[in-house]
């Protein structure tokens, strides 16, 4: 993990490791941090906790090149997770869209029971407009008695 050129690079030239002794110290680490820009400046108990963390393995306070790498690694899967829940969640709204347009027929933005009864007919369930109303009922968080995209996603999330 630690052989990599381009890390040995990193950590020998951005890392700004002042006293020269080859480990990075949490505000070495947080210099380095601000200089390459990463999206944000991380504050000093960030970078604490996170060279407390289980990066530092021999638990010095400092982070040498190999427990730097771990970090970077860590890190790294941790901002991939990140981005894989983003285009999940992202997914999921779309089909949540699609599924409400389906829904919301009469053009006003929100399933109204008549769109909810024609909907269900459609799918071949046939209920009647109070059974719509009730259906409805249960989810309409403001009690305007329409359902807006907001309550469809709660009904189709919880319900």
């Amino acid at each position: 993990m630690a052989g990599s050129d381009e890390l040995r690079r990193v950590f020998a030239s951005s890392l700004d490791d002042q006293d020269g002794d080859g480990r990075v110290s949490a505000a070495e680490l947080r210099a380095c941090m601000t200089k390459a820009a990463i999206g944000e400046d991380m504050s000093a108990e960030d970078v604490r906790a996170a060279v407390a963390s289980s990066a530092d393995a021999d638990g010095d306070g400092m982070l040498d090149e190999e427990e730097l790498a771990r970090l970077v690694v860590e890190a790294a899967g941790q901002e991939y997770q990140e981005q894989e829940q983003e285009e999940e969640e992202t997914c999921c709204s779309r089909w949540l869209r699609e599924a409400f347009a389906m829904y919301e027929m009469e053009g006003r933005g929100c399933i109204t029971p008549l769109s909810l009864k024609l909907m269900l007919r459609k799918l071949g369930a046939h209920r009647d407009i109070a059974e719509c109303q009730a259906m409805i009922c249960r989810f309409d968080l403001d009690g305007d008695g329409v359902l807006s995209f907001h309550e469809f996603k709660t009904m189709m999330l919880t319900g």
